[in-house]
């Protein structure tokens, strides 16, 4: 029986999560977040595949392994005007390190994120300084707290939202790659969302609020479509195609 996969560690989901050639073919090239984070710790940050390994929390030889893949990927859609899109792997996000003060939901809970200023659904997600987070349970508000974020950019919100095991994201404008983060998450989206924050999630609840999917920013743009949702209920991604299970134990 083969040795389970272990679970790689990745610092946040991608800011940008597809790349085209201009007159580019139809082919498309899977690029998954460890492998992306594997290229960004030693292509981008200058770290050794020691390093790297290190921060992705498992064996030299299986960062090597993981960029020679990625490497063989990126020179395939660049020699062959391929599409580039980055979803799925057998990752992590870095939980551990994450400070968000928010108790853990039960099992009956449905947890609700909006974003949030003075009251209001804030409109630009990547710049969202606050969430307000609203516990559901037989269709009733039974708790609400309002939440700083730990920074900006739409992958670092995301990987934010997902710790705080968020469940649906009501937002006001959101892009594409932000989009593409919430898929990635497993989060439910209802965008193009304006107007008093506690009055939209009442709708929510009632089955009134309406999803906007024309609702984005003009920054950020990046869509994919890698298949199943994943992240629901568990602490590692699962590469979408493969009939895999990662368990809990890190290096």
């Amino acid at each position: 029986m083969p040795r389970p996969q272990k679970c790689r560690r990745i610092c946040s989901y991608p800011d940008y999560w597809s790349f085209s050639p201009e007159d580019g073919k139809a082919e498309t090239v899977n690029i998954t977040l460890d492998e992306y984070e594997a290229l960004r710790l030693i292509d981008w940050m200058g770290n050794t595949q020691e390093e790297a390994a290190d921060e992705m929390q498992v064996a030299r030889t299986t960062v090597t392994a993981i960029y020679d893949s990625v490497r063989k990927k990126i020179a395939d859609a660049l020699v062959n005007g391929k599409k580039i899109v980055f979803c799925g792997g057998s990752y992590r996000l870095r939980e551990a390190e994450s400070k968000i003060n928010i108790n853990r939901k039960g099992l009956n809970i449905m947890r609700i994120a909006v974003t949030y200023e003075n009251g209001q659904v804030f409109q630009h997600f990547g710049h969202s300084e606050y969430f307000k987070i609203y516990d559901v349970e037989n269709g009733a508000v039974v708790s609400e707290k309002v939440l700083g974020t730990d920074g900006q950019g739409h992958g670092a919100l995301a990987g934010f939202l997902r710790h705080a095991e968020v469940d649906t994201l009501v937002c006001g404008g959101i892009g594409g790659g932000a989009k593409s983060a919430m898929e990635e998450a497993g989060i439910d989206l209802y965008a193009g969302i304006s107007g008093n924050a506690d009055e939209a999630v009442k709708a929510l609840i009632s089955g009134n609020l309406l999803k906007n999917e024309d609702a984005t920013c003009n920054h950020h743009e990046g869509h994919h479509n890698c298949g199943e949702h994943h992240g629901e209920g568990h602490n590692c991604g699962k590469h979408r195609g493969e009939d895999h299970k990662c368990g809990e134990q890190h290096r």
